[in-house]
C-alpha cells in the first residue's frame, strides 16, 4: 500500500469520528427541552391539584357555616276570642248585648275576633247604641321576614294609621295608653250619620308578638243624648288593658305587659302623621242599629 493511499484512509477515520461525536451531542441537546417539558407538565400538575384542594376546603367551610336563625317569637297561641273579656266589663260596655259573635278564622291560633252589640232602647226618650269588638293577630319569626315582635309593631303602626285615616273622620285625636302591653295608643273620633254622632274608639296595643285592637263606639239615637268621649275612651281602655291580659295569661303568663318608651306620646304622634300605609280606608265606620251594629 503506498503512503498516499495510507494518508487518506487515515483521513477518513477521522472525518468518520468527528461526525460520530457531532452526532452525539446533537442527540443529547435534543433530549434536554424534552426532560424540561416534562418537569414543567409534572410542576403544572401539582400547581392544580392545589388550587383544586383550596377550592374543595372553602366550599366545605361554606356548607358546614351555620344557617341564619331568628328569635322565636314569645307567644305562640291566643285566647278564645269571645272569652277575652270579664262579664263585668261587657256588662259596662255592651249591657244589653247578647253573647258575642266571634269571627270567621281559618287558624284560631294566628287570629281571632269577636263582637258585641247593644241597643238600650228608652221608647220616645231614644236609644243608647253601644258596639265593641275584639280583634287579636298574632306573628310567628320568620327567617325571610324577621322577629315576630318587629313584624307585630310593624302591624301596630298600620293599623294606628288605618284608624287615623277612617273615611268621614272627624276631630281625630290619638294619644297615648299606658300601663297595656308593650305599646298602646287610642284613636278617637267623631263620624256624623243620619242616625246621629257616633263617638268612635280605637285602642290598638301590642304585647310580644300580638297586637291587640278594641274597636268601640256609641251613639244617642232618636233623640237621646250623645255619649260622653271621654268616658267611652277610658272603656275602651280599660277593655284593650283585659284584652291584653288575657293573651299573656293565655301563654302562660300573668303579667298584661308594661308600656314601653315607644309608648309615649313621641311615638304615638309619629304614628298620626303617618299616612296609611295601604293608601284604603278603614272599614271600622260604625253601621246604623238596623245593622247589627257592625263597626
Amino acid at each position: 500500500m503506498s503512503e498516499g493511499t495510507m494518508q487518506r484512509r487515515a483521513q477518513r477515520d477521522q472525518r468518520d469520528q468527528r461526525a460520530k461525536r457531532l452526532t452525539r451531542v446533537l442527540v443529547c441537546a435534543a433530549a434536554v427541552p424534552v426532560m424540561l417539558v416534562a418537569a414543567g407538565c409534572s410542576s403544572d400538575s401539582g400547581s392544580g391539584d392545589g388550587k383544586d384542594k383550596a377550592a374543595e376546603k372553602t366550599a366545605a367551610s361554606k356548607s358546614a357555616s351555620p344557617s341564619p336563625t331568628v328569635q322565636a317569637a314569645a307567644y305562640g297561641k291566643l285566647p278564645e276570642p269571645c272569652s277575652t273579656l270579664s262579664k263585668k266589663t261587657l256588662e259596662e260596655l255592651v249591657p244589653k248585648a247578647d253573647s258575642g259573635k266571634e269571627g270567621a278564622s281559618n287558624d284560631t291560633a294566628t287570629r281571632g275576633s269577636c263582637s258585641w252589640d247593644s241597643l238600650d232602647d228608652n221608647g220616645v226618650k231614644g236609644s243608647q247604641f253601644r258596639w265593641l269588638s275584639v280583634a287579636m293577630l298574632r306573628f310567628e319569626s320568620d327567617v325571610a321576614r324577621g322577629a315576630g315582635d318587629k313584624l307585630a309593631r310593624d302591624h301596630y303602626m298600620k293599623q294606628l294609621r288605618d284608624a287615623q285615616n277612617s273615611e268621614g273622620a272627624q276631630s281625630v285625636k290619638t294619644t297615648p295608653v299606658s300601663g297595656t302591653g308593650d305599646e298602646a295608643a287610642v284613636v278617637r273620633y267623631d263620624l256624623k250619620k243620619k242616625e246621629g254622632t257616633f263617638k268612635q274608639q280605637t285602642v290598638v296595643a301590642r304585647v310580644e308578638n300580638v297586637v291587640v285592637t278594641v274597636d268601640y263606639n256609641g251613639a244617642g239615637l232618636a233623640g237621646d243624648k250623645t255619649p260622653d268621649a271621654d268616658d267611652l275612651t277610658k272603656a275602651a281602655e280599660k277593655a284593650a288593658k283585659e284584652a291584653v291580659a288575657s293573651v299573656t295569661a293565655a301563654n302562660g303568663s300573668a303579667s298584661g305587659g308594661s308600656a314601653s318608651p315607644s309608648a309615649t306620646p313621641s311615638g304615638s304622634k309619629s304614628a298620626s302623621k303617618a299616612p296609611s300605609a295601604s293608601g284604603s280606608k278603614s272599614s271600622k265606620s260604625p253601621k246604623s242599629t238596623s245593622t247589627a251594629g257592625k263597626g
